[in-house]
This record gives C-alpha cells, structure tokens and sequence, in this order.
C-alpha cells in the first residue's frame, strides 16, 4: 500500500481573467468538462471561486498521481473531472487513466476571497 498526496493553491483572479479575456471559451472548454461548467456558471456571484478551486483540484490530483505516470503528457486537463457526491463532499472522477491500483481517492477544497485550494491523496493498492 502506497499514498501519494498532492496540494495546489491558485489565485481566484487568474482564473476570472482567463476565462473572462477568453472570447471564444477555448480556455474553459480546454480545462473543464460540461458537467463542471454548469456546476460553476450555476454559482452566479462566486463562480470563479468554483473554478478556481476545480482547476486546484485538477492540479493536485496530477500531482498525486504523476509520479505512478509513466509519461506526464498522456494527463489532459478533462481527464480529472471534480464533482459533489450527494452529500456535497468534493470528489474526482478520473477518466481515460489507468485506475486499477487506486483503492481510495480523498479530496478536500476550499476557497475565499482571493484564493482556492486543494489536495488530493490518492491510497495505491
């Protein structure tokens, strides 16, 4: 058994002003899959807050995870999808990786005015 952990933080304006100078969307539609889209554009006044804490996530999980991936460019950004169960604990979905040794993804985000967080542990078999 093996546990790998990875933690990102992100300035909330960059990626307002990513998404926001991004005419044609080719910035949101590059990094975050449909369902996380409409979850953030749901959020009104604090959407970037929720994109930034997904991108977080996004980043913190290739962390964990890059180190048991042989070629670090075989991760695209839509790959990592971040979701609420039904309780509204942050989760991961990872899609088109190699999940077979991962026993338990944990997930914590977090966000404020200025900043979003995230750290990822991932428990390998």
């Amino acid at each position: 058994m093996e546990i790998k952990c990875g933690i990102d933080i992100i300035e909330i304006s960059r990626i307002k002003e990513s998404i926001e100078n991004d005419t044609q969307e080719k910035f949101k539609n590059r990094v975050f899959t449909q369902r996380e889209i409409e979850y953030c554009e749901n959020k009104k006044k604090q959407k970037y807050q929720h994109y930034a804490a997904r991108f977080a996530t996004k980043e913190a999980a290739f962390k964990a995870l890059s180190e048991k991936i042989p070629d670090k460019y075989a991760i695209e950004w839509k790959n990592i999808e971040t979701f609420n169960d039904s309780n509204g604990r942050p989760q991961i979905k990872l899609m088109g990786i190699e999940e077979k040794d991962i026993e338990n993804i944990d997930v914590s985000i977090s966000h404020c005015k200025e900043y979003a967080v995230a750290n990822v542990v991932i428990l390998f078999k």
